[in-house]
């Protein structure tokens, strides 16, 4: 089973100025850089390869200022914004930003669509790239959790595919949600900065297909659960 593996950061709907936007996504674009050579160059998404190909993206303040005040701007309060790394089609990453919800149903989100295959696959599917690149989005964005694991992972622990409910391979808490109890081996937990706490669950390659993982997730979540950290970022219809 080749399992679709992304990384997604959640919190509330959080209205700031552009300039913030624009600023706290220069860093998450600079945090990734280190992680993975194809996270170093990002284009605007349009019709196809080669156009985007035409409209490469400068991971700067003042260049995603210019995008996100004028091009990418939802209203007065918010910015939707995709980008993708140029890589040929099953190995490239893409990337969503939605900042700035006044809803009380649609909160905001950093969203990494993983490759598929290729090379990059193999380089990025390993715990300390995925921590890295979740590590960046919180120092970035300063989200209530994260997560990083296969898509037929999250579907089977989560229903609805709820943020902030489930556990992955790579999981982050804000310490705004409470202290992590401590947690069997060999998961390993590790602070950011004043940020939050991010839970590896494994060493290896997690994955659907092996009921180990599965099991050790499973215990991880009841854990985190009791100890009231796992809930909805925003309220559910």
């Amino acid at each position: 089973m080749n399992e679709k593996y992304y990384v997604g950061a959640y919190w509330p709907g959080r209205v700031e100025s552009v300039e913030s936007y624009a600023r706290r996504a220069e860093v998450f674009f600079r945090l990734l850089g280190p992680a993975e050579p194809t996270f170093n160059r990002w284009f605007e998404k349009a019709g196809s390869r080669a156009a985007a190909l035409r409209h490469p993206v400068v991971p700067d303040e003042e260049s995603l200022l210019k995008l996100f005040g004028k091009k990418y701007r939802n209203d007065e309060a918010s910015v939707s914004f995709s980008a993708w790394n140029g890589e040929p089609d099953g190995a490239s990453t893409g990337v969503r930003l939605a900042c700035g919800s006044t809803s009380e149903l649609l909160g905001d989100l950093c969203v990494m669509d993983l490759p598929a295959g290729g090379e990059a696959r193999e380089r990025i599917l390993t715990a300390p790239v995925l921590s890295q690149t979740l590590r960046a989005a919180a120092l970035a964005w300063d989200p209530e959790w994260g997560v990083a694991t296969s898509t037929a992972h999250r579907d089977r622990v989560s229903e609805f595919a709820v943020p902030g409910t489930f556990v992955g391979w790579v999981t982050y808490l804000s310490r705004r949600l409470g202290a992590v109890p401590p947690l069997p081996s060999p998961v390993r937990t590790e602070w950011i900065e004043d940020k939050g706490t991010l839970i590896v669950m494994c060493p290896e390659r997690f994955t659907v297909s092996k009921p180990e993982h599965l099991a050790l997730a499973e215990q991880v979540q009841d854990l985190l659960n009791r100890a009231g950290l796992l809930k909805p970022i925003q309220p559910q219809v």
